[in-house]
């Protein structure tokens, strides 16, 4: 089951971005990701699949 993850979200993933950050804002959602470096503002599509797996946790919620 996906995980419960939706657009405005700030997420906390394992491994660091180049720059060094490693909190993104999801930007787009679906069976693809687009989400937004915080650090560089570099946006990256990336397969949920592989997204869920590297998320350590969400920091922030964006509420409806």
């Amino acid at each position: 089951m996906p995980m419960d993850l939706r657009v405005g979200d700030v997420v906390q993933v394992k491994k660091n971005h180049p720059c060094g950050s490693n909190q993104f804002e999801i930007m787009r959602t679906g069976i693809d990701f687009r989400i937004r470096c915080l650090g560089c503002d570099k946006q990256v599509w990336i397969p949920r699949v592989k997204f869920e797996k590297r998320i350590k946790k969400i920091i922030e919620r964006k509420e409806e």
